[in-house]
């Protein structure tokens, strides 16, 4: 009988905004269920969470370490499978590492690490581990950004040439870490999210989008960041050109003080054939624009999408898959990978389509290359991985 994928979680108790995200897109397609954690770094707030949660009182645990040191002494038919990472930033590095060396899949919040050092190294951790790593780049679980991603890789578009990637939200565009905000207060605090804030944030979002869509890597970048609100310690606004390694050329913005914008993700693609525009307010389309023929509309669901678009969708043409589908696909695929992998065979090329170390690391490196253009008189500088 096939059994459930078992999830400790760290991070994510009362008050946390990603943690319940991150447990919804688990549980949505009935292949994990969550059976421990270490909800805050107060072992009072972790236990209340623990019981709001329903979880065993014995399986909620003080500390991460707590977690994974009593967890691996469990009989394997009931000990957890994997864990999931959902604190801020300055968390990441030593859980999952800890969780891979003991024996433990991991998926981690994005970004990676608190720096690239931190990255490079989990990295080499996830490789010698034989563990399975899944970053939670959200957007690129949505069906029809996979598809974009095909449109490309078959050539429908002719040598790729521009690349446009935006991400507008405006949210900061006060100071409100200054308030009880929560989100707020630890995401423009270096201290907790590192020398990024709004390209660390949004931006690393929007940079995988740009290398996952296309297929290319960035290889050289020109950063504008700015601090528009003022008393504000980290970037909040920041523009972006970059060159690609397939001789393409383009601008990424992201900025969190653009009053009156949502989650307004969006991507435009141009080859020498055509080009595609997708967006997350309308993530049920994908546009192809043509120069001699009117644009077209390729729509969820359909019949005549490619297989990883089919395989990351559940609903019929016509009813919205937003963005926590988005987020379980990532799930989804990561249990269906560790499960084929635990049985001794090879997951599908669609079940392995999820953001892995690599993505971790270069979204790392763009962090750390934005930041070091931004602060050069020379501006352009070389992708340092």
């Amino acid at each position: 009988m096939k059994r459930k994928l078992r999830m400790g979680m760290v991070g994510g108790g009362i008050g946390a905004f990603i943690g319940a995200v991150h447990r919804i897109a688990a549980a949505m397609d009935g292949e994990i269920e969550l059976v421990c954690g270490a909800f805050s770094s107060d072992p009072a707030k972790s236990k209340e969470s623990g019981i709001m949660l329903g979880l065993p009182p014995e399986r909620v645990y003080p500390s991460w370490w707590d977690m994974i040191e009593q967890e691996k002494q469990l009989p394997e038919n009931v000990r957890m499978d994997f864990i999931s990472i959902v604190t801020p930033n300055h968390v990441h590095f030593a859980p999952a590492k800890a969780a891979l060396e003991n024996g433990f899949h991991v998926v981690l919040d994005k970004p990676m690490t608190f720096t690239l050092a931190e990255a490079k190294e989990l990295k080499q951790v996830v490789e010698q581990s034989g563990k399975l790593f899944c970053l939670t780049h959200t957007y690129t679980g949505y069906p029809m950004l996979k598809e974009a991603r095909q449109v490309v890789k078959e050539g429908r578009l002719g040598k790729i040439r521009k690349v446009y990637v935006e991400y507008p939200q405006g949210w900061l565009s006060t100071l409100a870490e200054k308030t009880d905000n929560k989100q707020a207060s630890w995401r423009t605090d270096p201290s907790r999210s590192g020398i990024a804030g709004a390209m660390g944030d949004i931006g690393t979002h929007a940079f995988n989008m740009a290398e996952y869509v296309t297929g290319a890597k960035v290889t050289e970048l020109c950063a504008d960041l700015n601090i528009v609100v003022e008393g504000r310690q980290l970037d909040d606004d920041g523009m972006v050109m970059l060159r690609f390694d397939n001789g393409a050329s383009g601008m990424l913005f992201a900025t969190q003080v653009a009053a009156g914008e949502e989650n307004n993700v969006k991507i435009r693609v141009y080859g020498e054939k055509g080009g595609l525009e997708w967006r997350q307010e309308d993530a049920n389309s994908l546009i192809l624009k043509w120069p001699d023929q009117p644009a077209q509309i390729l729509r969820t669901g359909a019949g005549y999408l490619s297989s990883y678009a089919a395989h990351n969708t559940r609903t019929p043409p016509g009813h919205p898959e937003g963005y926590l589908e988005a987020f379980a696909n990532l799930y989804r695929n990561f249990a269906q990978s560790v499960v084929a992998m635990e049985k001794g065979a090879t997951p599908s090329k669609e079940s392995l389509d999820f953001p892995g170390a690599e993505d971790g690391v270069r979204g790392m490196a763009f962090v750390e290359n934005v930041v070091r253009s931004g602060k050069s008189a020379e501006k352009w500088v070389a992708f340092e991985v």
